[in-house]
């Protein structure tokens, strides 16, 4: 088995797993579900479940978790419609395949902040994590590790930044929300700083929080109620202390920079203006996102915004998005159009969600199994050449 592809051993040791979850004691401590694909005997093993995609996933998480945490977790500001135009953006985009190229080694390494990564795959900040499943942001990064992906670990953590990294052994990046207190920001990025991480990602689109009306509300009840700690705020967050600031400026990178040693980047940014003001005020990196269509219901998808903030940018910094990302083509599309990597939220949770730790690595063996596909199909042995000449707008 050692000499088989990787991705042919992935899927071998996946539905290993799955006949197992159908016959061992685990599967009673589930939900009575009828599984994707599963008939009433689940002893066979071409009767298993085998998730073709991350949509067979989102299928089994909605099984699994329950109403609340899925609405939480698919939900949006207002109708949705931001969500609906992150992902459906992606099918205005066409792949120009070229032929008869060498595409027997495929490589998709990244430089990114003085590392290489494995792969331009990287997991989202996506908060209370224990929402989805026990293990929370523990498991995920330990999947990370496993895979070879690089993680960002959210300011609302249900576990801190430092657990996540002692469990894991991950190097992680922080996501930052700074909070109207500075004094409890400045020990936030200690806490950050102290657990290994080297990038500060600063989320700037959420002055205050949007309109989610799908499971934003079951959320608050669970903060407030203490069901969901916040493991990087405990004891520092002052009763009735919120983790907003609707006071933010471009000013906060110099006081990053004053504060941390982390590298600054920007994520929330999707306007040529905002580019270029990035750049100004010294941004190591941005990332082109509009929360996942949770905050403002602007119509606009991720993707959308992309080509202006590459075309600005220039090359200077890093250029990272995330949104709507479902398929290896979209991750393709994306590096077409200058991004220097993605990020996936959704797909690796609804992974978390179905089967743990398990999950959330089948969740990442499948994009990134399906980005090299769509990289030799299309004629591109290396992430350094998938070029704007690959893609055209419909």
């Amino acid at each position: 088995m050692e000499n088989l592809d990787p991705y042919l051993k992935a899927e071998i040791q996946r539905r290993k797993f799955l006949e197992w979850i159908g016959l061992s004691s685990l599967a009673l401590t589930l939900p009575a579900i009828s599984l994707p694909g599963c008939t009433t005997s689940p002893d066979k093993a071409e009767e298993i479940p085998d998730f073709k995609n991350v949509f067979d996933l989102e299928e089994m998480s909605g099984k699994v978790m329950g109403k609340d945490a899925i609405d939480y977790l698919n939900g949006g500001a207002d109708d949705s419609k931001t969500v609906k135009a992150n992902v459906e953006a992606y099918q205005r985009i066409q792949i120009r395949a070229r032929r008869l190229i060498d595409v027997s080694t495929i490589s998709t390494k990244v430089e990114l902040f003085g590392k290489t990564l494995d792969n331009p795959i990287i997991l989202s900040p996506v908060g209370f994590q224990k929402f989805f499943h026990p293990e929370g942001e523990i498991a995920s990064a330990k999947a990370s590790v496993k895979k070879k992906h690089q993680m960002i670990v959210s300011s609302v953590s249900n576990y801190s930044v430092n657990e996540i990294a002692t469990q894991s052994q991950a190097d992680l990046w922080f996501q930052l929300y700074p909070t109207t207190n500075r004094e409890v920001t400045k020990k936030l990025l200690e806490r950050a700083e102290k657990a290994g991480c080297k990038v500060c990602v600063l989320t700037v689109d959420t002055p205050v929080i949007g309109n989610r009306e799908r499971g934003g509300t079951t959320l608050t009840k669970l903060i407030n109620s203490k069901e969901l700690k916040m493991g990087n705020y405990e004891g520092i967050l002052p009763e009735g202390t919120g983790i907003d600031d609707p006071g933010l400026t471009w000013e906060i990178i110099a006081w990053l920079r004053a504060n941390c040693n982390m590298k600054i980047v920007l994520k929330g940014i999707v306007t040529r203006e905002d580019a270029a003001l990035a750049l100004e005020y010294g941004a190591d990196g941005i990332i082109v996102s509009n929360h996942g269509g949770r905050q403002l219901e602007s119509l606009r998808s991720t993707i959308d915004c992309l080509p202006e903030i590459v075309e600005e940018i220039d090359g200077k910094i890093p250029v990272l998005i995330d949104g709507g990302i479902r398929r290896g083509t979209d991750i393709f599309k994306a590096l077409a159009l200058g991004a220097t990597a993605v990020c996936i939220g959704r797909p690796f949770c609804w992974g978390l969600g179905a089967l743990g730790q398990e999950g959330v690595e089948i969740a990442l063996d499948i994009l990134k199994g399906e980005l090299v596909r769509d990289m030799q199909l299309a004629g591109a042995a290396s992430i350094e050449k998938i070029t704007r000449d690959f893609v055209i707008r419909i």
